[in-house]
């Protein structure tokens, strides 16, 4: 379950296989109307009688990017076939194109026809019924639609366009699709069929001994024919080869637009640094919501999927950008969050692309009770990066016009829902969301959210709302404190859980990553004893004990579990634990040399990222492999905020090197501490 290549603009997002099959086309949204779930676009070679798909046995694939670009660079080689492939494929950065150049070298001493082939297997809005897929002369294009959306298929190899074309029938009464037409070399040349339909095309060339040549080959959208006519012809006009230019200067310019000073940090890591940041801009979409992933395969074990808005995910996500010197890229997050936020002020579970709530298992009833099926981190998160942006933009218009929308109504909930007898926040779900009681990060995270909306506050003179949060943060703080540190064990534990047969709260003592929330929330500084011993000791439960390495999610981690050795492997390394850590140590060095333990462990997100840089949700304790799904921007995010931290670190312990691009910050705006 990976995509190692990724591509989108912010409303196309098109993602593809290890074998370079295409596996996700997401328009007009990134992460919503998968126009291929999971199914595969292929493409095939016929020559000298021989038909090779590319995922087929005998091919030799690489899978890369142009450095510092969203443009990719794979190679596909085939002895047998007598053929090598250079790939680039590519989004256009403002227009809804997606672009493949494929140059095709001839291996062998010989002359002869070669000819491509491009498959289509579209169920457009995630449904195969009432597609139409045509052949249109007067465009010598193939076009799939349905209600509003379009998709127009177009290329060229040299002089000629498309050689031959099928339009048909797809999984139904036992048609399996115009992609077996294609293995003798030959399409039938329907133009029409609707229901259930695919289609291919084909191009024909003639390369001499060594010689090489170029398919172009182009998918337009658009939400009717004429905007799709429009974007075809742009192609045709500017050219393919330029449009891709284009495209790799336009991402080599947004990625270096805040020049860094990685200090000594390897090549590897500033590498892995920038695909970080191309790779989360990549599921941003322009409406605001920040996607959690893209990859498909994941249906396979739940029947849904990674394709939605967690609120908190999209908070951290745009934090990490911010702190980057990206922060306008996501500004529109937060007039997604105050269209979605509820009369009561406060987010559910997760939301689709589109603004509409996406799925849930978190019941608004147990046991009888009524309760609020909230995950309280993912609406505290929303106003404390809120305030987050705006101590770095310093926009007075910005901070009032979602003073009402969102700081208010969040705040007012955050200080509301509160347990007077613990001082702390009533309980809710984990961020992992598997389980109900008062945990130390979502504890944290409300003490940051409520920080944040009495600085807010007091900026727009509310002094009594001010102190009123204020206040109310100040009593969390005692509460988390006084209720959530464990005296015997000499650390703060993951919650408090109901225990329905005594009728009273108990401590969940086992050992978990997001406890780093007391720091990383500014509850307490990251050298504090407490914070030191909890964190050596999360180390010391959690390091997977392999040639792997990384941390646990927590003690005993089912999901994707693979090994019951728990004295070796407590649970599988994640990418979010692990950089936790690294922010850990990161945090608390107050020497050069403080600075190598985290350097080594932001070297093995590097190592164990796919090798196009793609980082996994998790990975294997024995093998590294990828698991779950990839890429998940909370581990790109992750990673960004580890490497920015350490920048700023090393600059601040190393004082012959000045900050080349630190922003001031005004002293009366507050502080809160860095995720």
């Amino acid at each position: 379950m990976s995509r190692p290549l990724v591509l989108g603009n912010g409303k196309m997002l098109v993602a593809f296989d290890d074998q370079l099959g295409m596996r996700d086309f997401f328009f007009p949204f990134v992460g919503q109307w998968n126009h291929i779930q999971g199914s595969r676009n292929m493409l095939g070679i016929w020559t000298e009688g021989r038909f090779s798909w590319l995922d087929n046995d005998g091919w030799r694939r690489t899978l890369a990017y142009l450095p510092e670009t969203m443009v990719t660079d794979c190679q596909a080689t085939n002895e047998e076939v007598g053929l090598s492939l250079s790939i680039n494929d590519a989004v256009h950065f403002s227009d809804d194109i997606y672009l493949k150049k494929v140059r095709l070298t001839n291996l062998t001493a010989r002359g002869r026809e070669v000819r491509v082939f491009f498959t289509h297997d579209f169920s457009i809005d995630e449904t195969d019924v009432g597609d139409t897929a045509l052949y249109d002369p007067r465009l010598h294009a193939v076009v799939h639609y349905k209600k509003r959306r379009y998709l127009l298929v177009n290329g060229f190899a040299g002089r000629t366009r498309i050689h031959q074309y099928a339009c048909g029938t797809k999984r139904f009464k036992g048609a399996e699709g115009t992609w077996r037409d294609a293995e003798d070399g030959e399409l039938s040349g329907n133009p029409i069929a609707q229901g259930s339909v695919d289609s291919t095309i084909s191009f024909r060339l003639y390369l001499q001994p060594s010689e090489s040549q170029d398919v172009y080959y182009w998918i337009v959208a658009g939400r009717n024919n004429r905007e799709v006519l429009r974007l075809n012809e742009m192609v045709l006009e500017t050219g393919p080869t330029a449009l891709l230019d284009k495209i790799a200067h336009y991402w080599r310019t947004w990625v270096n637009s805040v020049p860094v000073d990685f200090g000594d940090l390897p090549g590897d890591i500033s590498g892995a640094y920038k695909r970080s940041l191309l790779t989360v801009r990549t599921h941003v979409d322009r409406g605001g919501a920040v996607l959690a992933a893209a990859d498909s395969d994941i249906l396979e074990t739940n029947r849904d999927h990674y394709c939605y808005m967690w609120p908190r995910d999209g908070a951290l996500v745009v934090y990490s950008l911010l702190r980057a010197g990206y922060g306008k890229t996501v500004r529109s997050f937060f007039s997604f969050c105050a269209d979605a936020l509820t009369e009561g002020g406060y987010l559910l579970h997760k939301y689709n692309p589109d603004g509409t709530l996406g799925s849930s298992w978190h019941p608004w009833i147990y046991r009888g009770q009524t309760q609020l099926p909230i995950q309280e981190d993912e609406t505290a998160l929303v106003l404390w990066v809120l305030w987050e942006y705006f101590r770095r933009e310093g926009d007075m218009d910005f901070a009032l016009e979602y003073y009402h929308s969102l700081v208010r109504p969040i705040g007012d909930f955050l200080s509301g829902y509160f347990d007077e007898a613990l001082e702390l926040p009533r309980d809710s779900y984990d961020l992992w969301e598997e389980r109900r009681g008062i945990f130390t990060f979502t504890a944290s995270a409300v003490f940051a959210g409520l920080s944040a909306g009495a600085n807010f506050a007091a900026l727009l003179g509310e002094n009594d709302v001010a102190r009123e949060f204020r206040d109310r943060a100040q009593q969390i703080k005692r509460g988390i404190l006084g209720n959530l540190f464990d005296q015997d064990a000499g650390r703060f534990v993951r919650g408090l859980t109901w225990d329905y047969e005594k009728g009273e709260y108990r401590k969940d003592p086992t050992m978990e990553s997001s406890v780093a929330g007391i720091f990383t929330f500014g509850v307490l500084d990251a050298a504090e004893d407490r914070v030191t011993a909890t964190m050596e000791a999360m180390e010391k439960g959690l390091w997977v004990r392999t040639a792997v390495g990384g941390l646990a999610r927590y003690h005993n981690d089912y999901y994707f579990q693979k090994s019951r050795d728990l004295a070796r492997v407590p649970g599988n390394p994640w990418y979010v634990s692990t950089q936790w850590l690294v922010q850990w140590y990161i945090a608390r060095a107050a020497s050069l040399e403080d600075l190598e333990k985290p350097r080594e462990v932001l070297q093995w997100a590097a190592k164990y990222a796919l090798p196009t840089g793609i980082m996994p949700e998790q990975v294997h304790p024995e093998n590294g492999a990828p698991l779950s799904v990839a890429p998940l921007t909370w581990s790109h995010s992750s990673f960004i905020l580890s490497v920015v931290a350490y920048v700023e670190k090393y600059r601040e312990l190393n004082v012959a090197c000045e900050p080349a691009t630190a922003l001031p910050v005004p002293a009366f705006f507050g502080r809160t501490a860095a995720v």
